[in-house]
This record gives C-alpha cells, sequence and structure tokens, in this order.
C-alpha cells in the first residue's frame, strides 16, 4: 500500500468515527485504560465493540460494519472468525487492525466506546 493510499484510507476512517466516542473513551483507550459500561443496578449487559471492515475483509464478511463482544481486541476478533467463518480468518490474518484511528495489538482493552477497523492490504495505483 503506498503512503498516499495509507493516509487517504485513515483519514476516511477517522472522519467516519462514530459520534457516539467521547473524548473521555478516547483518551482511556490512549492511556491504556478502559471506561466503565453499563449501568449501577447491577446489570451484566455485555459490551459490544463496533467493528468496520474494509476491502477483502468485508467482502468475507459479507457486511461492512457489526458488533462483536470482546474485552480486547483479539476477543473480539476471534468472535468475528467466529462468526464469519474460515474464509474471514485467512483474510484477517493479513490485516492491520486500528482502534479510534490508532495501530492497536491484540491485547489491547477495548469497550462499547471503541470502534475497531479491519484493514486488508489494498494494492492499486
Amino acid at each position: 500500500m503506498t503512503d498516499v493510499m495509507t493516509e487517504r484510507l485513515l483519514a476516511r476512517i477517522a472522519s467516519h468515527r462514530p459520534s457516539h466516542v467521547s473524548d473521555e473513551a478516547r483518551l482511556g483507550h490512549l492511556v491504556g485504560t478502559t471506561i466503565p459500561f453499563g449501568r449501577d443496578d447491577g446489570s451484566t449487559l455485555e459490551q459490544m465493540a463496533q467493528v468496520r471492515l474494509f476491502a477483502a475483509a468485508r467482502d468475507a464478511a459479507g457486511t461492512g460494519r457489526d458488533e462483536f463482544p470482546g474485552d480486547t481486541v483479539d476477543d473480539v476478533l476471534r468472535s468475528a472468525s467466529e462468526r464469519y467463518g474460515d474464509r474471514f480468518a485467512a483474510v484477517l490474518t493479513t490485516c492491520k487492525i486500528w482502534v479510534n484511528g490508532e495501530p492497536a495489538d491484540g491485547s489491547d482493552a477495548i469497550g462499547s466506546a471503541d470502534e475497531l477497523a479491519v484493514l486488508p492490504p489494498v494494492s492499486g495505483g
């Protein structure tokens, strides 16, 4: 992927960040903390991360957006692979993963206010 294409793709992702992602959640992600989820009434609702899929990942999944449970990037991607199957899992091995417009590692914490982007390699001119 060329630098120009990478910059354009990242700008596009940033411009489509959901409006519900608060500044506090972005800050929490940057400093490695998680923002509490759920209600104070003892509810055990499972948090769902917003996932955006691009190019070959979108084709393999059959959708460009979805929500998945998980406390870490790896948890969310494991849930996505279980839902979408082997073809998606194979594409995933070639992808870069970003959370809220920043590169992410599998062990990074993720919450319901975060957006995870799956970016396969792109070619073209």
